[in-house]
């Protein structure tokens, strides 16, 4: 019987290598949102579930015994339909949602509680550097007064959706030198980020504090499953009871 780590997060990578390195069985799931994605240290699958029936019997064919959902801040749906259908099967279930980041002094933040806000806080002509991803771009429709730049970390399908922006390729990690000296180049005015915390992907937010940028701070929904831990070290302890 195995634990389900779902994945998709620099946590789940480090939480899945727990696993391998204290010899807890273990397999993890990865939706497939990154075509390559770095491998993990436990047995992976690929592409998702197809839908909650698809969930469930995953669950059973594999024999899991337990589930830690690892995704992102933002995968909201995956965590409720996941911690619906562990709870509804009688399965242990773990959220570990990472903290939030928080301003500090020299930032320049506007919270936001959808995309949409942003066009608000946008000048005529601005250059935008969206780091929200690519599911993301359809909710930017409304900027078609600034010049956009979507960062991504796969190879387009196809061309930019509207004629006032461009793709950007980039896979992370990104250090704040490398970032700071991106911005410069590019003539960014404005960041819009989602919020989804860790130490990794908070060098765009320092570096947009060097520069003296505006950032806008799309706000993660709140999380509705529980029990929720937001310190990695709580999810190994969680993680070991099941060696």
């Amino acid at each position: 019987m195995t634990v389900l780590i779902l994945a998709g997060t620099g946590d789940a990578r480090h939480l899945a290598q727990f696993c391998a390195d204290h010899n807890i069985a273990a397999c993890a799931s990865l939706a497939g949102a990154t075509r390559q994605p770095k491998q993990l240290a436990v047995p992976t699958y690929h592409g998702g579930f197809g839908g909650g029936d698809g969930f469930r019997g995953f669950l059973k064919r594999h024999e899991i015994r337990a589930v830690l959902d690892a995704t992102h801040p933002f995968a909201h749906k995956i965590t409720r339909r996941s911690h619906d259908i562990a709870r509804e099967m009688g399965l242990p279930y773990m959220r570990f949602e990472r903290p939030a980041w928080q301003p500090g002094p020299g930032d320049h933040w506007i919270s936001l509680h959808d995309e949409a806000e942003a066009a608000a806080h946008i000048a005529p002509d601005a250059v935008v550097f969206l780091a929200t991803g690519r599911q993301s771009l359809p909710k930017f429709a409304n900027l078609g007064h600034a010049q956009l730049i979507c960062r991504q970390i796969d190879p387009p399908e196809g061309a930019f959706p509207w004629p006032n922006g461009a793709y950007l390729i980039g896979r992370p990690p990104f250090s704040m030198a490398d970032e700071e000296a991106l911005f410069r180049r590019l003539s960014v005015d404005v960041l819009v980020v989602k919020n989804a915390g860790g130490a990794a992907s908070r060098t765009k937010l320092d570096a947009a504090r060097a520069l003296g940028l505006k950032v806008l701070m799309i706000e993660r929904p709140p999380c509705t499953a529980r029990p929720c831990l937001s310190e990695r070290s709580l999810a190994e302890t969680w993680l070991a009871q099941w060696t």
